[in-house]
């Protein structure tokens, strides 16, 4: 794997990398990959994949098009246990695929950046988010998750960082993982292992 060696350059970095290889799937469907982000954010992921799951039920276990959210009543979304807010998002999402003609082939023509400043108009759609869906379903190879909390806390064990001022913290990690560009999603899924795989992490 070619991303290792280069981000094995970083001394530090090379010390947790460990044996594992990433590989990064493309998956289709972007604008329901979407809402199932909004569906499972502040949910442990065995309730999230339930929701979904009921979720699809709804459209006899296919994937819906951005229209047939739209027209599903608000009420049965919630019977499948969203919030209210949830609810709002998955439509305000749905919505705007639909008047941005937002579909696969245009994002995949995207830059990152453009993917972020798309559909982060979108309310209830944060730039965290956008970045974990060209992570995992646009596939890409080079973001960093800068405001991730794992990620922060697997950099500042590794790199020992100051916490005390956010600002500069948030500096020092970008400085840090511009020299693992372009592999920086590799990058985030290593520390997000190291960190997971770590006691007391």
């Amino acid at each position: 794997m070619h991303y290792k060696q280069h981000l094995s350059t970083d001394k530090k970095f090379a010390k947790i990398i460990g044996d594992e290889a990433h590989e990064l799937k493309l998956h289709k469907n972007i604008p329901l990959r979407l809402m199932a982000s909004i569906m499972s954010q502040q949910l442990s992921t065995k309730v999230a994949k339930v929701i979904f799951h009921r979720f699809l039920d709804l459209y006899g276990k296919k994937e819906p098009r951005p229209q047939q959210v739209l027209d599903t009543p608000s009420e049965t979304l919630r019977a499948i246990g969203l919030s209210n807010a949830k609810v709002s998002y998955v439509k305000n999402v749905a919505a705007f695929c639909i008047e941005h003609k937002i579909t696969d082939k245009k994002l995949l023509a995207m830059e990152n950046e453009e993917v972020v400043a798309l559909l982060t108009q979108i309310k209830g759609v944060g730039k965290w988010t956008v970045e974990m869906l060209l992570m995992f379903s646009l596939g890409r190879e080079d973001v960093f998750a800068v405001d991730d909390l794992g990620i922060m806390q697997a950099m500042v064990k590794i790199y020992k960082l100051d916490t005390a001022d956010k600002k500069q913290l948030r500096e020092r990690m970008l400085k840090l993982s511009a020299k693992w560009s372009p592999y920086r999603t590799y990058a985030c899924l290593h520390l997000w292992g190291w960190k997971d795989n770590t006691p007391n992490g």
